[in-house]
Order: C-alpha cells, then structure tokens, then sequence
C-alpha cells in the first residue's frame, strides 16, 4: 500500500513537470492557459474536496430515505425510497426542538448556534482590537508577546476544549472556581450536573473567544503596522486624544481587516462543533440537564452517524449555507458604506 501512494505520487509529480517543461517549450501558448495547467493541482483538490460535496448535497436532498447499505457481495450500495422536492428541508426545519425549543428541553439547536455567533464574535473581535493596539504600542518584548498570543492559533482545538473542560469543573477543584473563591463567591457547577443553560453556555461563549482571538490579533496587528506614521504625527501635533486617534485613524484604516475579520468569523462560529464534543461528549449537554447544546454542524452530524436518513443530513447543510451565504450578503452590502480601501 505504502509502495503503491508512493509511486502515485511520483508519477504525479513528473506529469507535471513534463508538462511545465512543454509550456516552456511552446510560446504560442496563450497564457490563461499556462496559468490553468499551473493551477491544476489546486484546482483538482478544490473539485474534489469542496465542489464535489457541494454538488452531492444538492443531489441528495431531493431524495427520501437515502441510505448506504451492504450488498450481499459486501459492497456499499444506495438505498433509495422516494423522491421530494422540499420535503427533506421541511423535516429538518420542523424537527424537535430544531428552531424552537420543544416540550421535553429548554433549548434549540438554531438559538444554541445564534447565541455562539452574536455573543462570542462581537467580544472576541472587540477584545482582539483592544490586544492589538496594546501590542502595537509597545516596545520592549513586542515579538514575545506576539508569539505569546499566537499560540491558541496552533494549538489543536479539541485540546483546548479539554483544558477548558478541566478550568470550569465543578466544586472547588475547578481552576475558574477556585479564582471566584478568592472573592468570597461559592462554587458552582459550570458543565456538569447541575449547571444551568447560561452557565453552560458561557463556557461555550468563552472558549470561542480564546480560540478565535489568535488570528484576529496577527491579522489587526499587522493592518496597524501597515498605517502611515504621518497620520498619527499630525494627531499629536494637534494633541489629539488616543481614544479618538484610535476610532478616526486607526479604526478607518484598517477596516478592511475589520471587515474580513467580521466575515470570517461569523461563518466559523456558524460551524461550531469541536468545543461542543471536547467540553460535554457526545450527548452536547451537562449531566442531568433538560437542555443540550448541539449546534447545527452538530446536528448535521447526528443525521450522518444515527444513519437515518443522509438526505436530512443533506437538507440541514443546505439551510446551514443558505443562512451563512444571506449573513455574509448583508455584510457585503453594509461593508460597501462602512469599509474605507
């Protein structure tokens, strides 16, 4: 098997070459389509990887009770039982406690998402703005604390949801409880049994946070690092004060930045997953509690491993990209008279 991936690789690897050598050799080739032999690879990994599933999910929701099962030779075929036009997103949108919360639990798994998005990106953004200026406006060490706040970007995210899962436990054994203590606050159950759905929640909040400040501060800090010194020689010229030098100079010019942070971040948040399963299981939800906190991505793979139905699977990843697709539209057009180039 090893020997077979290797020499796959390097056939690969020399049609390529050859190919570059050819285009070298032949000048009257034009150069979009140099430049699309030199984008293959790429391009290939893109059809393959995202185009494909795309493609496949919009083939799928229009069938009913989609399945893979094994055929008596061992080989997976699919298990049709009807087809529907709408059929598969309406028993997504109408599922239990899917958009609203059910008789039998406090929660649902649209408001779980939106509370992740409109809570954790607005102060993550906010907290990585106030980093970054702090950073850009010190001297000494300035590479170390860099390296310092980048590391949360590197680290495997399950692995942080495990640390987080250890600082928030219950009883005083819990690092963030132990801190409470030191001002006279009892302890309290965060994750486990016992633990309300907004101190759950919170844990969720905060974790997004920590994680996605990382980038957030590099990508800040090098549009401040990019800003002309004139702009802010002029400001101390007419003894500007920093909190409007910061909102009129620094703000404006890096808005770009601000708006692909926005952006991006939004649609991560949307895609939640990991920091559920790491901090509560597989179950999304404290011991004992009458709430979970499964997100949509969460849910989409309920649908995959319960092996119900991958059409339902389908449907719910569809109105996932349709609601990041009308966000990130609304973004656009608010972007177009909020963002300075």
């Amino acid at each position: 098997m090893k020997n077979t991936l290797q020499n796959w690789v390097w056939s690969t690897r020399n049609f390529f070459v050859r190919l570059k050598e050819k285009l070298h050799l032949n000048p009257n080739l034009p150069t979009w389509a140099k430049a699309l032999v030199y984008l293959s690879p790429a391009l290939i990994l893109l059809a393959v990887f995202t185009f494909y599933p795309i493609l496949n999910a919009f083939r799928l929701v229009v069938y009913t009770g989609y399945q893979h099962i094994r055929s008596v030779d061992g080989t997976l075929v699919e298990s049709i039982t009807g087809y529907t036009l709408f059929g598969n997103f309406a028993k997504v949108l109408s599922a239990d406690n899917f958009i609203l919360p059910s008789s039998h639990t406090n929660s649902s798994v649209l408001l779980n998402t939106l509370a992740i998005v409109f809570i954790s990106v607005p102060i993550s953004i906010f907290a990585s703005l106030f980093v970054a200026a702090t950073l850009n406006s010190i001297k000494p060490l300035k590479s170390f604390f860099q390296t310092i706040f980048f590391l949360p970007y590197i680290t495997n995210t399950l692995a942080i949801g495990l640390v987080f899962a250890y600082m928030f436990k219950s009883g005083e054994s819990g690092i963030v409880n132990q801190f409470f203590m030191l001002f006279g606050i009892s302890p309290v159950s965060w994750i486990e049994r016992g633990a309300t759905y907004w101190r759950a929640m919170t844990v969720l909040i905060a974790f997004g946070v920590w994680d996605g400040m990382a980038f957030k501060i590099m990508v800040f800090l090098s549009g401040m690092q990019g800003i002309d010194a004139q702009y802010y020689q002029a400001a101390a010229i007419d003894a500007t004060p920093k909190r409007r030098v910061f909102t009129k100079i620094t703000v404006p010019m890096i808005s770009p930045m601000i708006f692909y942070i926005v952006v991006t971040s939004v649609i991560g948040a949307f895609k939640t997953y990991s920091s559920v399963v790491a901090i509560f299981g597989d179950s999304a939800t404290p011991s004992g509690a009458n709430y979970n906190l499964k997100t949509i991505v969460f849910h989409i793979y309920d649908y995959i491993y319960s092996g119900e139905d991958l059409s339902l699977a389908a449907a719910a990843s569809i109105i996932l990209f349709a609601i990041i697709l009308a966000l990130t539209l609304l973004q656009m057009h608010i972007g177009k008279k909020r963002v300075h180039y």
